[in-house]
């Protein structure tokens, strides 16, 4: 005789490494363009406790850049010192709405800002990044042990803080995630080339974190399948990859994610592909160059819901690691399919900017619908803070944004 394991339910409590969660569904991380000159505002602490008023198990702070130059825009939060009260603030108000909260942390590498850091944007190897239009440098050995002791730097402030979890961004062609991608890693030191060499950085990555902070926090690691783009890293190296950070006992669940920031930027999402909303926030030149050749890099694909459950099984057959199934995760019905393939939680993002409260409308009513038309006209927005357009939350926003009373615990 055999029993099968019983189907958990997604709106009951879980374990997530040494933190329990009141259920598992994750928010998960979109950048939220609301912090300011790299401190956190009332804005941001109010994006979050939304999610936590609303339902979600735990709620991702996305990202806090572990190093100055791997900042993907010029407002985004670091690590410095006078961080950390904003993000203490942020941390115990999310706790009081009963949620848990991660802070998603990496290195943008070729994907950063190298204008508004003021910095060279850094790659495994030379890059020209057509949206910035200008080249990353290539890393050297130093700098690569540098970023590798920030991600431990980060995790400890993070325990300090008080956030439950890190996310370490292994994805969408950040600087790990263009390190695993023969696409972008050109190399041919120790860290290029084979598999084992290009999965180095990350596999580092990971460890340092994991001996800095061990289980006094849950370790998540958010990691592509797949960068969307020919010549580029794909499932049959994915595979061995989360094979090998499972036998490196460093991670506590993971995420799988596709797609590039850097080659190809729709890919992740699916729906539709705004281009007049894109180019309508970006400065000269480049709003030009998204009118003129914006098809070429915004490519346009189906949405379906559950869009990468399908690769994301391959990775959940080969590993007894706790999983996170992201990627068109919007209602009760696919949560419990979720469940039923052996993932042990949601991530949610552009269902829950249209309807920050709609874990807690599900728990009401399990056919719930959500309202998410995957117009993709949210994802420009997080260049002025990150919104569903259709939601009018003008008078919810707070009039000190953008000015000096508008941070939150800031070090003066």
């Amino acid at each position: 005789m055999t029993t099968s394991t019983p189907v958990p339910d997604v709106l009951s409590p879980a374990t997530l490494g040494p933190l329990t969660l009141r259920n598992r569904v994750i928010k998960a991380a979109t950048y939220e363009g609301l912090s300011h000159k790299s401190l956190v505002t009332q804005d941001l602490v109010d994006f979050h406790v939304g999610y936590a008023k609303g339902g979600v198990g735990m709620t991702t702070v996305a990202y806090c850049a572990v190093a100055k130059e791997g900042r993907t825009d010029r407002h985004q939060i670091y690590w410095t010192d006078e961080s950390l009260p904003g993000l203490r603030a942020l941390t115990d108000a999310v706790h009081a709405e009963g949620a848990a909260v991660s802070a998603q942390i990496g290195h943008g590498g070729p994907v950063a800002s190298p204008k508004g850091n003021g910095l060279p944007a850094l790659s495994p190897s030379r890059h020209f990044h057509k949206t910035s239009l200008s080249f990353a440098q290539e890393i050297g050995v130093h700098d690569i042990q540098r970023v590798v002791r920030q991600h431990a730097e980060a995790a400890r402030r993070a325990v300090r803080v008080g956030f439950d979890a890190v996310e370490v961004h292994l994805g969408h062609n950040y600087l790990a995630s263009s390190f695993l991608s023969p696409k972008v890693n050109h190399r041919t030191d120790s860290y290029g080339g084979s598999l084992e060499n290009r999965a180095r950085f990350a596999r580092e990555i990971m460890r340092a974190v994991r001996d800095e902070v061990g289980s006094e926090i849950a370790i998540l690691a958010k990691m592509n399948m797949d960068d969307g783009v020919p010549g580029g890293f794909w499932l049959d190296e994915a595979l061995p990859v989360a094979q090998w950070l499972e036998q490196d006992g460093t991670v506590d669940a993971l995420e799988m994610t596709a797609g590039s920031s850097l080659l190809n930027p729709m890919y992740l999402f699916k729906g539709d592909a705004p281009l007049e909303d894109f180019a309508a926030v970006m400065p000269q030149p480049i709003k030009l160059g998204v009118k003129l050749v914006g098809k070429r890099l915004l490519h346009s694909y189906p949405y379906t819901d559950g869009y990468l459950l399908e690769d994301a099984m391959q990775i959940r057959d080969a590993v007894k690691l706790p999983m996170i199934l992201l990627g068109g995760v919007t209602d009760k019905a696919m949560m419990d399919k979720a469940m039923a393939s052996g993932f042990e939680y949601v991530a949610m993002a552009r269902a829950l900017l249209r309807e920050p409260d709609l874990i807690n409308r599900i728990a009401a009513d399990r056919d719930t619908a959500s309202l998410c038309i995957h117009c993709n006209k949210c994802m420009p927005t997080n260049f002025t803070g990150t919104r569903c357009v259709l939601v009018d939350r003008s008078t919810t926003r707070s009039a000190s944004w953008g000015k000096p009373e508008g941070y939150v615990g800031a070090v003066r």
